[in-house]
C-alpha cells in the first residue's frame, strides 16, 4: 500500500465507480466529493468541455480518516487512513466499452440518478455491469435543487420506493439510496452555492467501506488510463493496478507493442513510494518511451498475457437482453482492457450426457474439456420454454475475434450489441461469461479446432426399392445422383421394419445403392416387399398412371433411416456412428 518514506502513515485506497446516465451529474458529484484531483480527473477532452460530459474514465479521490470498523485491534492496525479513489465513468451509451474497462477494479459503485428523470436505459445497463463486476451500492439521487422546495420530499421518497422496487430482483436489494444537489443551479451556475447532501453522502460511504481483498501476489497486471512524458523523467503511465504488485526498478510488459520498461520511481497521488499492490492509483515512471504508443492499455509481468486470435468461454444471457443469441452472429466482446467485435458459435451438452442433461441447471459447473463431446447450437438456449426449470442450461462459446486481443488469464467476458440505437429503450449488454481458454495461434482453425469435438447430428431417410436376395435390399431418395456414394459406404442403416444393415456401395448411375443385410430379411418384410412389387407389377399393365400411384395406396414402402453426426470443425468432414 502506499507508504511516504517520510511519515510512514499508510492509506488504504478503495475504488469508487460512479457510474449513471449521461447528464445525471457524475462529474460534479466527484468534484463535491474530492479534493485532490489525479492527472485524468475532470475531463481533458475538448469535446467533453463543451458538453459538460466525461469522456475518459476520471479519477480522483479524496481522503478521510480510517472509520472505526476498518481498524483492527491494537496498534498494530495497518492502515490509519482511507483514501476514496472515485472512477467517474463515462455515461455515453456509445462508451460503455470504457465503463466495462474500469469496472474491473471497483469495491463500490455510485450509481447517480436524476431524481426528476429516475432509471433510464444507461442507468439500467450501469446497474447491469455493476452486478458483473462489483460487490455492493449506494444510489445517489441528484438534481434536488429541481425539485420545488414544498413536494422535494414527497418526490424524493416516491423516487426511492420506485429504485427499490427496481433493485429488489438484483443483488443490490436494500442497498441505500441518498438525495444531494452536487452543483445547484447546474453546470453552469457559480461556484459560490454549496453542494447539498454531501457531508452526509461522505458519512454514508465511510460506512459502506470494507477491507478490499488485496492480493500482492500473482503475475501484476495494470490498467494505464493515461501516458504523458515528463521533461527529464521520463514517460509516466498512471492507472490502477487490478492484480499483484509492482516497485521500483521492476521490469514490466507493455504487451501489445511487445516491449519491457525498467520501473524509474512510482508516486500514489503526489507522493513518492517504493511500491504498490493490487487495487492501487499509481503513476509509473520509465525512460525511453514514448508516451503517444500508448494512450490506454495494460501493463504487466512480461510474459504474462497472451495475446489470442480465438477463445472458448462459459455463456450467460443476460436477462435483459430482447434478441436472441445466434451462432455465426458477430458481437461486441469487452475482454481485459480492449472491445472488439468477434463471431460466436454456441455449444452444450448433448442431452444423451445423463450425468447432466441440457434442460438441467448447470449448478453443478461442468468444467470444459477437449475430452468432452458437445452439441453444436444454431443459438444460446435459454430455460423460458415449457417444461423447462426456468434456469438456462450450461453452454460454451467460441469467439472468433476480428483481431487478436490481449487479455489475462479466466477474465471476465462481456458481449454486447453496441450498434443497437443508443437512443432506443433497449438494453445492449448481449452475455457475459469467463475465459476458459484462449488460441494464439493465428492458424488456430487448422492447428486448435479441430481438437474442440462440437458435432452436428444428420438424419435422412430413403425407400427400399427391391429386394436381390435374402441378404440385399437396393434402396433409392437416400442420396442425390451427384452424391459420393464412397464417403457413405460402411454405414449402418436401420429399415422401419427393424432389421439393420450397412451400405456396401452404389448400384447404377441414379443414386441407388445397395444394403447388406447381415442377419438375414425377416420373412414378413420379404413378403411386404413382394407384394409391393407385385401390386406394382399389376397395375402396370393396365395403365401407366396408376403405376405411380398404387404402392402408395395400398402399401406402406419400407423406409430406410440413416444416422451420423459430423463435427464441425473436422477438415476431413467425417461421418461418425456411435
Amino acid at each position: 500500500m502506499s507508504e511516504a518514506p517520510g511519515n510512514r502513515t499508510k492509506t488504504l485506497n478503495f475504488n469508487v465507480g460512479v457510474l449513471g446516465h449521461v447528464d445525471s451529474g457524475k462529474t460534479s458529484l466527484a468534484r463535491a466529493l474530492s479534493s485532490t484531483a489525479s492527472t485524468a480527473a475532470f475531463d481533458k477532452n475538448p469535446q467533453s468541455r463543451e458538453r459538460g460530459i466525461t469522456l475518459d474514465l476520471g479519477f480522483s479521490s479524496f481522503t478521510v480518516d480510517l472509520p472505526d470498523h476498518l481498524r483492527i485491534g491494537g496498534d498494530q492496525h495497518p492502515y490509519d487512513s482511507l483514501q476514496f479513489t472515485l472512477v467517474d465513468c463515462p455515461g455515453h451509451a456509445s462508451l460503455i466499452r470504457t465503463i466495462i474497462g474500469g469496472a474491473q477494479i471497483i469495491d463500490l459503485m455510485i450509481l447517480v440518478v436524476d431524481v426528476v428523470k429516475g432509471m433510464q436505459t444507461q442507468t439500467a445497463e450501469c446497474l447491469l455491469i455493476g452486478e458483473l463486476t462489483c460487490p455492493c451500492m449506494v444510489v445517489v439521487l441528484n438534481k434536488i435543487d429541481l425539485l420545488p422546495p414544498n413536494k422535494r420530499q414527497s418526490a424524493i421518497e416516491k423516487m426511492t420506493k420506485r429504485l427499490h422496487k427496481t433493485l429488489e430482483s438484483t443483488r443490490f436489494k436494500e442497498c441505500p439510496v441518498i438525495a444531494v444537489a452536487a452543483k445547484p443551479g447546474g453546470p453552469e451556475a457559480p461556484d459560490t452555492e454549496e453542494p447539498q447532501g454531501v457531508p452526509q453522502l461522505i458519512e454514508l460511504l465511510k460506512k459502506q467501506a470494507y477491507l478490499p481483498k488485496r492480493d500482492p501476489g500473482g503475475d501484476l497486471l495494470m490498467a494505464v488510463d493515461h501516458c504523458f512524458s515528463i521533461r527529464g523523467q521520463g514517460t509516466v503511465m498512471t492507472g490502477t493496478i487490478l492484480q499483484g504488485s509492482l516497485a521500483i526498478n521492476d521490469t514490466v510488459e507493455i504487451p501489445v507493442l511487445k516491449v519491457t520498461k525498467k520501473i524509474k520511481s512510482v508516486q500514489m497521488f503526489r507522493k513518492p513510494v517504493s511500491g504498490a499492490m493490487q487495487g492501487d492509483r499509481v503513476g509509473v515512471c520509465v525512460t525511453q518511451f514514448d508516451p503517444k504508443l500508448l494512450e490506454r492499455g495494460v501493463v504487466c509481468t512480461p510474459g504474462s498475457l497472451r495475446t489470442l486470435f480465438a477463445a472458448v468461454l462459459s455463456v450467460k444471457k443476460i436477462g435483459y437482453f430482447k434478441g436472441s443469441l445466434a451462432t455465426r452472429a458477430k458481437f461486441h466482446i469487452t475482454v481485459g482492457h480492449e472491445t472488439v467485435m468477434a463471431r460466436v458459435t454456441f455449444f452444450g451438452l448433448p442431452s444423451s450426457d445423463t450425468s447432466l442433461t441440457p434442460t438441467e441447471p448447470c449448478s453443478l459447473e461442468t468444467p470444459f474439456t477437449f475430452d468432452r463431446e458437445y452439441f453444436y447450437q444454431d443459438e444460446y438456449i435459454t430455460g423460458q420454454g415449457e417444461g423447462s426449470s426456468g434456469t438456462d442450461p450450461e453452454q460454451w462459446a467460441l469467439l472468433e475475434f476480428e483481431r487478436p486481443v490481449t487479455c489475462p488469464a479466466f477474465c471476465l467476458v462481456i458481449g454486447s450489441k453496441l450498434d443497437t440505437d443508443i437512443h432506443a429503450n433497449a438494453c445492449r449488454l448481449a452475455f457475459q461469461g469467463r475465459l476458459l481458454q484462449g488460441f494464439e495461434d493465428k492458424n488456430y482453425a487448422e492447428t486448435a479446432l479441430p481438437r474442440l469435438r462440437i458435432y452436428k447430428t444428420k438424419q435422412k431417410e430413403g425407400q427400399v426399392e427391391r429386394v436381390t436376395d435374402d441378404y440385399t435390399v437396393i434402396g433409392r431418395s437416400l442420396f442425390k445422383k451427384e452424391t459420393n456414394l464412397q464417403l457413405f459406404v460402411g454405414l449402418k442403416v436401420t429399415l422401419s421394419t427393424g432389421e439393420s444393415g450397412v451400405i456396401e456401395g452404389g448400384f447404377g448411375q441414379s443414386g441407388k445403392f445397395k444394403i447388406r443385410i447381415q442377419e438375414g430379411l425377416h420373412p414378413e418384410t420379404k413378403q411386404l416387399l413382394s407384394s409391393t412389387s407385385k401390386k406394382k407389377g399389376k397395375s402396370g399393365s393396365k395403365s401407366e398412371p396408376a403405376n405411380e400411384e398404387a404402392p402408395k395406396a395400398d402399401s406402406q414402402p419400407v423406409s430406410i433411416h440413416l444416422h451420423f453426426k459430423r463435427y464441425v470443425f473436422d477438415p476431413h468432414k467425417k461421418m461418425v456412428q456411435s
